[in-house]
């Protein structure tokens, strides 16, 4: 048995095998507490609603890892909305995760990375994040890859009744030459 084939691609479009793959490993990694938002995973109509609704947004690209020719995991790159001038510089990842049966293959790794050199191609000069701090691998990778976690948020969300802590994370990609520190 030979080594796995693994994948990192840019989706311009979901086919409905992609859909069920993406569903799939999005459903199981929300089992296992590493969801995106979702702490239940949805039913199967709402969560291929989700997807496709994503490959909406013209602000979004929308990364999948694929191992064998299945889909394993995604991370998002969001553009800023282009009536915020002053945050032009800055995007952000998002919704990244990768099913548990690919885990320990460093696809979550590739997955940022690939997400990073989009935002550094597009001009970006900046990468912003945020995870729950219940989410250790997820800050581990982050920390690794070169984010700074610069502060948390106490009530940033509410799993089963209790307050959890997030933590935001930024990554500068490029020096901006037009930062002068002072606030306006």
């Amino acid at each position: 048995m030979g080594e796995a084939v693994i994948l990192i691609e840019r989706v311009e479009k979901l086919r409905s095998a992609d859909l069920h793959d993406l569903g799939d490993a999005a459903e199981q990694a929300i089992r296992e507490g590493g969801g995106f938002g979702w702490l239940d995973a949805p039913t199967r109509d709402l969560m291929e609603r989700f997807w496709r609704g994503v490959m909406l947004i013209p602000d979004r690209s929308l990364f999948i890892v694929r191992v064998d020719g299945v889909i394993a995991g995604s991370v998002q790159l969001v553009r800023p909305p282009r009536n915020n001038e002053a945050q032009r510089h800055a995007a952000s990842i998002t919704m990244c995760f990768v099913a548990p049966w690919a885990r320990g293959r460093g696809l979550a790794r590739r997955l940022v990375e690939a997400a990073e050199t989009e935002a550094r191609w597009a001009g970006f000069s900046l990468l912003n994040l945020d995870v729950r701090a219940t989410q250790i691998a997820a800050a581990h990778l982050f920390e690794s890859l070169g984010f700074l976690c610069w502060g948390s948020h106490p009530y940033y969300a509410r799993v089963r009744g209790h307050a959890i802590v997030g933590r935001y994370y930024y990554k500068v990609l490029a020096e901006d030459s037009q930062q002068d520190g002072t606030l306006e």
